[in-house]
């Protein structure tokens, strides 16, 4: 029952202070990553409450403020600032940073995770598995012509979600879409005693990977001034940690366009 759980409290800081400028260093890489106030070094990151993303967070932090070509294999065997201490010489110096290229081929190749979503899809014949669902429910007065332009917006704004992937001669590529091309707002009206089987079927749509954008839209209206808006998205395009950005960027686009 998490309702008489408490919430999760993450401090560190007691398992002793750095001893070197190195050790000094990576105690306040690991808070800024973790959010937390102090690390001792001693402090494991992932009983601290570090996660996967975070891990890639840190990494990058690490390899940029110190040079060293840290890899997620070393942070997961010795994840507190000690055992990073004393694996960080045996590591080679940090690879360049990525730079954009001057120009993009005619036919974008996809990216490993990009070939395997690509290919379930194209073995299950379309499914709505990797679908990411986002529901919120609204109260008060709604601009929907703002909302549709704020739609537009984002979409506009992240190349991910205006990314197609047809295929020529059974090899897929990225066609990124111009910018100004709509993503389907859909309204309906439903009681609210259909409401879950209406946001349930709406879920369940099945993406065309290579001619539809990978997010859509439904507004739910339940009352007159109260309505549900479901922001669907394809995992090709988005994951659970996208949905925070997703949802912000579309809040201050709304915003900007009442």
């Amino acid at each position: 029952d998490r309702r008489v759980l408490p919430a999760p409290q993450y401090a560190g800081g007691d398992a002793g202070g750095p001893l070197s400028a190195r050790e000094e260093i990576l105690c306040g890489l690991f808070a800024q990553v973790l959010g937390v106030g102090r690390v001792g070094v001693e402090d494991s990151f992932f009983d601290l409450g570090g996660h996967s993303l975070l891990a890639t967070r840190l990494i990058a932090r690490v390899r940029a403020v110190l040079g060293v070509e840290l890899g997620i294999r070393a942070l997961f065997e010795s994840p507190t600032v000690s055992g990073l201490c004393r694996v960080l010489d045996d590591l080679g110096v940090a690879r360049p940073a990525l730079v954009a290229a001057g120009s993009r081929p005619e036919r974008l190749p996809l990216s490993f995770a990009q070939q395997r979503l690509w290919f379930v899809d194209q073995m299950d014949g379309g499914s709505a598995v990797y679908n990411v669902p986002l529901a919120l429910r609204l109260r008060g007065g709604l601009d929907r012509g703002a909302l549709r332009a704020a739609l537009g917006d984002v979409v506009d704004r992240h190349e991910a979600l205006r990314t197609v992937l047809p295929a020529v001669d059974g090899r897929p590529y990225q066609l990124v879409l111009d910018v100004g091309v709509a993503p389907v707002l859909e309204e309906v009206r439903v009681t609210e005693a259909e409401l879950a089987a209406s946001l349930s079927s709406a879920a369940g749509h099945v993406f065309d990977l290579a001619a539809e954008l990978p997010i859509r839209a439904w507004l739910f209206e339940t009352g007159s001034d109260e309505c549900v808006l479901l922001l669907l998205t394809h995992h090709i395009a988005s994951d659970g940690w996208s949905l925070g950005p997703l949802l912000r960027d579309l809040s201050q686009a709304y915003a900007s366009r009442l």
